[in-house]
């Protein structure tokens, strides 16, 4: 799954929320609602396929409002090596039940800076990925993340890197 898997993932699952429940709702399929600002910290390891692994920190704050099914967000994440990376996008939520238990997908076009790092092919990197975890009572979220970052081959040389963290996020109320 190093490729669009997770990006496709993400509006496919909104799609079949946005039939079976949003487009039947007051604010129509694409309407705005709210839901819970959050922001939410990162730390783990870049998985390039040609070299040795580095550290990563991310840091990512979710809006407080929803278009249909979709989360709005930013982040930025910075590597062991300088590495930079700066993105906006979608998320999408699946909650199991009452167990406090969730998946999110999330894809974020963004603009990448190697600094002397990982060259990516270019200053334009697509990142898409799914974290997996659980909420607690007071809302905050434990997380698992994986996710790949690449330029969806719009450069001649599309190397990709993936990402693996712990991720927590807290609500802001």
């Amino acid at each position: 799954m190093a490729d669009g898997t997770f990006a496709a993932l993400t509006f496919l699952l909104g799609a079949i929320e946005m039939g079976s429940s949003t487009c039947g709702s007051e604010t129509g399929c694409l309407g705005r609602s709210e839901t819970e600002p959050r922001i939410s910290i990162s730390g783990g390891e870049v998985l390039d396929r040609n070299a040795t692994s580095q550290a990563e920190v991310y840091l990512r704050y979710d809006f407080g409002r929803k278009i249909g099914p979709f989360g709005q967000t930013i982040g930025v994440s910075v590597g062991e090596e300088g590495e930079t990376w700066l993105g906006y996008g979608a998320t999408y939520t699946y909650d199991f039940g009452r167990s406090g238990m969730f998946a999110q997908f999330h894809t974020m076009p963004g603009l990448y800076s190697d600094n002397g790092g990982f060259d990516l092919g270019g200053p334009i990197i697509f990142r898409s990925g799914l974290e997996l975890g659980y909420e607690n009572a007071a809302g905050w979220r434990y997380g698992i993340s994986y996710d790949h970052r690449s330029n969806a081959g719009i450069y001649s040389d599309n190397p990709g890197v993936e990402t693996v963290q712990v991720r927590v996020s807290i609500p802001i109320r």
